[in-house]
């Protein structure tokens, strides 16, 4: 088997690390929609704190209860929501410098694989025939 390359092993690694954002960025998202159902329940609840509806008196404080829960729940959501975007950027970054590894790894790959293709040319073209290095009696 033939050793793998630099730039095949970073390649993988990249692969990896944009499935690691993808994954983070999935969280953002199951985050936000969270923080959606969150603030539609907020407002149906103001609504029914609202409402002249003579059923929605009787329960007004646990309304405010339940609203009161909610907006921590939305401050917590909120908080967690930055955090996961932090992480997005993170492991956007390492994709990124990984994948510049990558590049660079293929230049240097592709450079030494043009030389030796050249010392090979070198070789051919200026390579002294077997005859010759048999000394003659």
């Amino acid at each position: 088997m033939a050793p793998q390359k630099k730039s095949d092993k970073l390649k993988r690694l990249v692969a990896v690390q944009r499935h690691m954002e993808r994954m983070a960025e999935s969280d953002v998202r199951l985050t936000t929609s969270r923080i959606e159902e969150n603030n539609a329940s907020m407002e149906t609840v103001m609504n029914a704190i609202g409402s002249l509806e003579p059923v929605h008196r009787l329960f007004a404080q646990n309304y405010a209860d339940r609203f009161d829960r909610l907006a921590n729940t939305g401050k917590q959501l909120a908080s967690l929501q930055q955090v996961q975007e932090m992480k997005v950027m993170r492991e956007r970054a390492k994709g990124d410098r990984l994948e510049e590894s990558m590049r660079d790894a293929r230049d240097l790959e592709d450079r030494e694989a043009e030389d030796d293709a050249i010392y090979d040319l070198l070789d051919i073209r200026y390579a002294t025939p077997a005859s010759s290095k048999v000394e003659e009696r």
